[in-house]
């Protein structure tokens, strides 16, 4: 849904979902200001080609997974304006901040929240993925930056995330896998 949300080109229905696991993720998504319905085991998004800021902090389910809080700030980099992410879960999982800024982003962390002003037009450099939750935030970055990307150390990406290439690629991002990890 972050990733949908960050590409207005076209419009993005992810299939075989189970809403009800959500949590309040949904609440927070809507804020943003981009449409979207979940319909049984489908969610349409469709992208309005703008992003409000929407300030979050993370909590046990059903309230906004910690896993989310690296992709939230890059879609919130995206976002017109000024925004927060609180992990009150890992105090210290912003690892993928210093690589966000490499590709343009303005971001400042300051103990267990970063602060994100938006919106920035991110430039493709080469960054290094740190955990899972940084990789597919790289990745989210590099498909709106401008120019090209290399994400160095993706193996952390495909503990989680089977052929992420492939499924972007079929909405129209332009991946290619390498060997140079």
């Amino acid at each position: 849904m972050i990733a949908a949300a960050m590409h207005p080109e076209s419009d993005v229905t992810l299939t075989g979902c189970k809403p009800e696991h959500l949590g309040t993720f949904p609440d927070s998504f809507k804020k943003i200001g981009v449409h979207f319905e979940i319909n049984g085991s489908e969610i349409s998004i469709t992208p309005n080609g703008g992003i409000n800021p929407v300030s979050i902090e993370t909590e046990i389910y059903p309230g906004f997974p910690t896993d989310l809080q690296a992709q939230w700030a890059t879609l919130m980099t995206q976002a017109e304006g000024t925004s927060t992410v609180t992990d009150n879960i890992y105090y210290d999982r912003f690892s993928y901040v210093p690589e966000l800024r490499r590709l343009g982003a303005d971001l400042s962390v300051d103990k267990n929240k970063v602060t994100i002003n938006g919106k920035n037009q991110l430039s493709g450099t080469s960054v290094m993925s740190t955990d899972l939750r940084a990789s597919v935030s790289l990745v989210m970055a590099a498909m709106v930056a401008k120019g090209k990307s290399d994400i160095l150390r993706v193996y952390h990406l495909d503990r989680g995330y089977e052929q992420l290439e492939k499924k972007l690629n079929a909405v129209g991002a332009s991946i290619t896998r390498t060997n140079q990890e």
